[in-house]
């Protein structure tokens, strides 16, 4: 009987050349193109089959009503609004929605990327010369290292690495830090690619200086030392900081030490209310030969690792061939160089988006608050309150510890928050939120300058649709 029924739900969907000669298939390919209009469709349709197969849908929706979702995944690609998020979910550095906002100054630098730019040649001799010459300059001057370069991620920087210092040799870390992080990223892999010979000492709670000396042989080639930034161990813990490493090494010269700082902080957090991440001019002032973080966390700037430390390690894996293939492009430079300048000029609270969302009074972050309640109050079937809540950094940075926060709190009274969450992501621009207790909260802390306005035109709307149906 299912077999019949999938049977006639099948010839019901409509073929591509039938949708594409109907009224809203040609508005469509007008708008969009015809190429896009198909692919979009062919892939709609696919997933339609599936959810037949799997016995999910009982009906296939009319030309109309399919029309109207291709319209939504076809503007995701091709237009500025369909890629638009509204972050109301209260994690300042989203991963899912791309981490850091850039700074002002960066988006105004696009028009120059659809040409030519000086990105890697010396205009006073049209010599060619480093692409990340002025990032080193304004990295030497932040952290006091000799040297610095750039790849595309924190993960082939740490890779690069070790394959520069220790391939075919023993790195030594503690289990304690043998981290994995978000889409499967594990340090031992990372370690197995580089070629390095990964030698684990100490206990997952607890390792000591002397569990480091215990494992030194004629092949160790490194010492790396990783900031647990995603996670904490509490209780009965402990690990040798980056100092006490750097004290072993005196007796041991030949062993480089590594420090994986993962998020990497140019300033304390201390004065945002929040507790520090170990300062990258605190590992290089600790003897630390080589320091890697991300450049898209509280750098603020576009996805990239960073690499600096003493200048004969810089050199060396500024030789390492894979050190071409993990190479930033044009726009990379130019969004690190412009969020660096606003450090070296003292002006990142003020001009560096996140920093700015951290620094909002909770005061401010209330009247947004009870603005938004206002517009939601006389709507149908749910409950709206203003609630103190904490906002939180994200993308593995500080997972425990969040700043005060304002929040609207909507509570379906029909019980499906989730939903409601649904039809908010899938809205243009995509509203994302925190579900927690059956309700929503829409974080203030969180929202781009633009984004309040966007947030208070298009949730009561959502809202009202939601109520109705």
């Amino acid at each position: 009987m299912a077999t019949e029924i999938h049977k006639k739900l099948y010839t019901e969907i409509p073929s591509v050349s039938v949708f594409l000669e109907s009224e809203e298939g040609k508005k469509l390919v007008s708008e969009f193109g015809a190429g896009m209009t198909k692919l979009s469709l062919r892939d709609y349709l696919d997933g339609l089959r599936k959810f037949i197969a799997d016995g999910k849908i009982k009906k296939v929706p009319p030309v109309q009503e399919i029309a109207g979702i291709i319209k939504t995944d076809l503007m995701r690609y091709t237009r500025l609004e369909g890629r638009k998020a509204v972050n109301a979910a209260g994690i300042l550095l989203h991963t899912g929605l791309g981490r850091a906002p850039y700074c002002t100054e960066f988006l105004d630098t696009f028009p120059v990327f659809g040409g030519y730019s000086i990105l890697q040649t010396n205009p006073e001799t049209g010599a060619r010369c480093l692409r990340e010459k002025r990032i080193e300059k304004m990295l030497i001057e932040l952290t006091g290292c000799e040297a610095a370069t750039v790849v595309n991620n924190n993960a082939a920087a740490t890779m690069l690495i070790l394959n520069t210092v220790a391939e075919g040799r023993e790195a030594i870390v503690s289990r304690g830090q043998l981290i994995e992080i978000g889409g499967s990223y594990r340090l031992p892999d990372v370690m197995e690619r580089s070629n390095a010979i990964l030698r684990e000492v100490g206990a997952t709670n607890r390792t000591h200086v002397r569990d480091y000396e215990a494992v030194i042989n004629e092949n160790t080639g490194a010492i790396i030392h990783v900031h647990t930034s995603n996670y904490r161990v509490r209780g009965f813990s402990g690990t040798p900081d980056i100092r006490e490493l750097c004290e072993l090494r005196k007796k041991y010269p030949e062993i480089t030490v590594v420090d994986d700082l993962g998020s990497g902080a140019l300033v304390s957090l201390a004065e945002f209310g929040l507790p520090n991440e170990p300062l990258v001019k605190d590992s290089i002032a600790a003897g630390a030969d080589i320091i890697c973080f991300s450049g898209d966390k509280l750098i603020c700037g576009p996805q990239a690792g960073i690499i600096c430390g003493k200048k004969e390690f810089i050199a060396k894996i500024r030789k390492n061939p894979y050190a071409r293939m993990f190479r930033v492009d044009k726009a990379v430079i130019a969004g690190l160089e412009l969020a660096l300048i606003h450090f070296i000029n003292g002006s990142y609270r003020d001009s560096l988006p996140f920093y700015v969302m951290l620094s909002k009074p909770v005061k401010e972050l209330a009247k947004l608050a009870a603005e938004l309640a206002k517009s939601l109050e006389k709507l149908n079937g749910f409950d709206v309150s203003c609630e103190d809540e904490f906002s939180y950094v994200g993308s593995g940075s500080i997972p425990d510890e969040g700043v005060p926060a304002k929040a609207v709190k909507v509570t379906p009274k029909d019980g499906k928050p989730e939903q409601l969450a649904k039809r908010l992501r899938t809205n243009v621009p995509a509203i994302f939120c925190r579900v927690k207790d059956n309700s929503l909260l829409f974080d203030m802390r969180t929202l781009m300058p633009e984004d309040f306005a966007l947030l208070k035109t298009h949730l009561p709307e959502i809202l009202k649709e939601f109520s109705a149906g």
